[in-house]
């Protein structure tokens, strides 16, 4: 049945090889799950805030805690939108977006993890096609931005072949350690004439306009 208090729970994004769904206690509760089965190398960290080298269980109730407050602190102002990847019927990551002032600025920050077990089979670049797709023919986005550390060669490379133009770096503290993060930035025309596809569905957007601050 449709959800028309909190329309996010009906949101979906289909493509040929994935789907996205709105991140409901269920799905929160399979990626806190996954995620406490491994998300990166040990050795490595990816994440600005280190919220992977929490010890389960806490790790996962720290997860669930944090689509909660994603849900909880939502407002048309300032919100994350949070997403399942779903393969298979089988959930193998997440994606989202998040902003400030979105309806009037139309910038928008993405941000995605892989459990490990699933990484290394091209589902990163879709879903960052589908997510693209969502916010700028959705929710009418007029820039995307990401980000990584300068060693993240994974996240590196679906930003290069996506064709977003760097834009700038920040030195930050890595556990403790000095590392840079490399900023991107991607204007709506670029996708437009790039990576807009036909076979990328949206399920649900019309009824989220207004909590996005949309008309």
């Amino acid at each position: 049945m449709p959800h028309p208090v909190w329309p996010l729970f009906d949101l979906r994004v289909t493509t040929p090889r994935l789907e996205l769904r709105f991140v409901d206690d269920q799905l929160a509760l399979e990626l806190a799950e996954l995620a406490a089965k491994g998300v990166h190398d040990p050795a490595f960290m990816p994440f600005l805030m280190p919220w992977t080298d929490v010890e389960s269980p806490q790790q996962q109730r720290n997860t669930m805690q944090f689509y909660w407050r994603c849900r909880a602190e939502w407002s048309p102002a300032a919100w994350h939108l949070t997403l399942a990847v779903i393969v298979d019927g089988e959930v193998v990551g997440t994606t989202g977006a998040t902003a400030h002032d979105f309806a009037s600025l139309g910038v928008f920050e993405t941000g995605s993890w892989l459990g490990l077990e699933h990484q290394g089979r091209r589902i990163g670049t879709e879903m960052r096609l589908a997510t693209l797709q969502l916010m700028f023919a959705g929710f009418d986005g007029r820039v995307a931005t990401t980000g990584a550390f300068d060693d993240n060669g994974p996240s590196l490379g679906v930003t290069t072949k996506l064709g977003y133009a760097p834009n700038g770096g920040t030195d930050r503290l890595r556990r403790g350690e000095l590392a840079r993060t490399l900023h991107f930035e991607m204007p709506r025309a670029h996708w437009e004439a790039n990576l807009r596809r036909d076979d990328i569905e949206l399920h649900g957007v019309e009824a989220c306009r207004p909590l996005f601050g949309l008309t």
